[in-house]
């Protein structure tokens, strides 16, 4: 009788030999467990993003009734902690989505959330300049793997021309709480001073409640993987690990490969796609914290400002909405970021151009019709174009970071002493858009030079050029 043959195949051996076969799964069954992750994971992520963004972003509300005066803030110091908090931004989010690839969603942003909610609260008490600058960094720096954690999370889970729509709560998440913010900071404001402390410290106290109690609960839906969520039965988890066997090519094995480390920062496109999101990034991130500045700079009361940045929001929404939409369902991305520019650099121009306020506030609706779509397409189109996942979670937060470093440029564009117009800060904004657009325009001719030596190659009859991961010739790019 022969000895049983012990298998010593480790699971990946496994996964690349079932993934070289063909895996078959049923459209309907992977169509179901998409639409729980729509209906458990989605909104959680939108939550979580909107709680950031808010307990980010209401800095810039504070400040219309009394944050300035109440710290001791004088002349750029404002702008100076958020560039400081901007630098964590930027330094923290490659590390964090790491830790998303290596120990899972749930741990790594879990993490994440309560750390940036008790520096929420420690924000309602700090009474000094260096106070004010250490606890946002804090902050930011615990806030940074947000949105590249999900985007990634996203990946393994959606096909590539469905990841927009997801990818989208991210700056969904950010028209939300800049309405709700600017709505809430009104209510607040009306309030005034409450058991000795002053109207803007009691903001960050009830965000703080509102982030811990809301957080904690969606905490309980973020999976560490798509295969082990548990609000997923067993059919459904066997659904997701087979689609993570037949994916092999795009995903990769599940242990971290270093390899990937050197071919991630070795592929232009990765700086050529960052600094295209660094240049537009620069308006999206002024005007994130600087809307209600801005707008209080064209000439309109001080208690009006919060709630006339709602109507703004909106509009920025329903056109986010739209035009990530048909960018997934016709599979392009380059042309509809490319397109949003326009917008937002005509919408800074007409700041610049006229002192007439009401000619002003009407750019803030020109400018954010595309303002939000081309951060959320250009992060979709990292999402599509790495892989496999080793390189995915390099090369996404990396342009990520790249982009973000723009925070440094944005938050000293509107200076007190410029105002009320603050002509230098919107006509760099606008320039910068500009050459976002050609930037955008080089990398799409880079994707498309690729696809064409790739489809060259094939129709030659070879099978391999060399090359891994999305640079082999088992993938397309979309464009």
């Amino acid at each position: 009788m022969k000895s049983p043959v012990i298998d010593s195949k480790t699971p990946d051996d496994c996964i690349s030999e079932v993934a070289s076969s063909v895996i078959y799964i049923e459209p309907e069954k992977e169509a179901a467990v998409r639409r729980k992750f729509d209906k458990y994971l989605v909104p959680v992520s939108l939550l979580f993003i909107v709680l950031s963004a808010l307990d980010r972003n209401n800095l810039g509300n504070a400040r219309v009734f009394g944050f300035d005066a109440d710290i001791g803030l004088k002349g750029g110091q404002f702008g100076n902690i958020n560039t400081l908090s901007s630098l964590c931004t930027f330094l923290f989010e490659l590390p964090w989505t790491l830790a998303v690839r290596r120990f899972g969603a749930r741990k790594a942003l879990g993490a994440a959330f309560l750390l940036w909610s008790f520096c929420t609260l420690g924000t309602a008490f700090i009474h000094t300049y260096g106070q004010a600058i250490a606890v946002r960094m804090i902050l930011c720096a615990c806030e940074s793997g947000l949105s590249p954690g999900f985007a990634f999370l996203y990946s393994t889970i959606y096909p590539q021309e469905q990841a927009g729509k997801r990818i989208m709560t991210t700056n969904l998440a950010q028209c939300i709480s800049g309405a709700f913010g600017g709505l809430f900071a009104y209510a607040v404001q009306t309030m005034g001073t409450r058991r000795g402390l002053a109207a803007w410290r009691w903001l960050f106290i009830v965000e703080f409640c509102v982030t811990i109690f809301i957080g904690g609960i969606g905490w309980i839906f973020i999976p560490d993987s798509a295969e082990t969520a548990w609000y997923l039965n067993a059919e459904e988890k066997e659904t997701m690990r087979l689609k993570k066997q037949r994916d092999f090519i795009l995903r990769g094995e599940a242990k971290f490969d270093r390899k990937w480390v050197k071919i991630t920062l070795t592929d232009p496109f990765v700086y050529l796609l960052g600094i295209a999101f660094f240049t537009s990034s620069v308006a999206i991130n002024g005007f994130g914290v600087f809307l209600p500045t801005i707008i209080s700079g064209l000439g309109y009361a001080s208690i009006r400002v919060n709630y006339m940045t709602i109507p703004v929001y909106v509009l920025g929404a329903i056109s986010l909405v739209t035009q990530v939409y048909f960018s997934d369902k016709i599979k392009r991305r380059g042309a509809f970021i490319i397109g949003c520019c326009v917008p937002v650099a005509v919408g800074y121009l007409i700041c610049v151009g006229t002192p007439n306020p009401h000619a002003g506030y009407a750019g803030m609706f020109i400018l954010v019709l595309g303002l939000y779509p081309i951060s959320t397409l250009a992060v979709t189109w990292a999402t599509n174009t790495f892989s496999p996942d080793s390189k995915r979670a390099i090369g996404m937060p990396l342009a990520y970071s790249i982009a973000d470093a723009s925070s440094l440029v944005s938050s000293q564009l509107y200076p007190s002493p410029q105002g009320p117009r603050y002509i230098q800060g919107n006509a760099v904004s606008a320039g910068l858009t500009a050459v976002a657009g050609v930037l955008y325009g080089a990398c799409w001719l880079l994707l498309r030079r690729r696809n064409a030596k790739k489809a060259k190659l094939i129709a030659e009859g070879a099978t391999t050029n060399g090359l891994e991961g999305d640079m082999s010739l088992d993938s397309m790019y979309i464009l």
